[in-house]
């Protein structure tokens, strides 16, 4: 049995009746946590009338093809960026009915990170239909699974955000 931390648990039960209560939903787009976005979000039950789908996005080319994520992005800048960040938010509402997008481009670590690039860095895009999208440039500290569990949180926060 898979054990969710109850304040994920929570805020995803909070997120989704703020969703519930707007009529939206939404869609993920995931790399550096590799579906637990969605995955906390479809532990609680009913989650299927807010959650459309999630894309787990972990290479270049799932972005690239499966998100739309320009090719010219990837190389310019790199999957962990502002740029790949927006437009994985954005490919994932085109790719889906859905109303807000999260995604989600990091370096979970433990190995991977560069002096520009630290280990822990995380860059997030919430993205709503309407044009809205927020972007936020992380760098979280811990160990892997520390690092990916704030970016669950922080990614509720933002979509939550856009929500309300």
């Amino acid at each position: 049995m898979i054990t969710i931390d109850p304040l994920l648990s929570a805020k995803a039960e909070q997120l989704l009746a703020a969703c519930r209560a707007q009529g939206l939903t939404l869609v993920t787009a995931e790399s550096c946590t590799g579906g637990l976005i969605a995955g906390v979000l479809t532990a609680v039950a009913g989650s299927s009338d807010v959650v459309d789908r999630g894309f787990v996005t972990y290479s270049n080319d799932a972005k690239a093809g499966v998100l739309g994520v320009p090719g010219e992005l990837l190389v310019a800048h790199g999957a962990v960026s502002e740029p790949v960040a927006r437009a994985m938010a954005s490919g994932a509402l085109a790719q889906s009915a859905a109303d807000l997008s999260i995604a989600v481009t990091g370096i979970a670590g433990p190995g991977g990170g560069s002096p520009t690039k630290p280990v822990g860095l995380v860059h997030l895009a919430a993205a709503a239909r309407d044009g809205r999208l927020i972007h936020e440039r992380v760098v979280f500290q811990g160990d892997r699974a520390a690092v990916r569990a704030q970016t669950v949180l922080r990614a509720l926060d933002l979509l939550e955000q856009l929500s309300s």
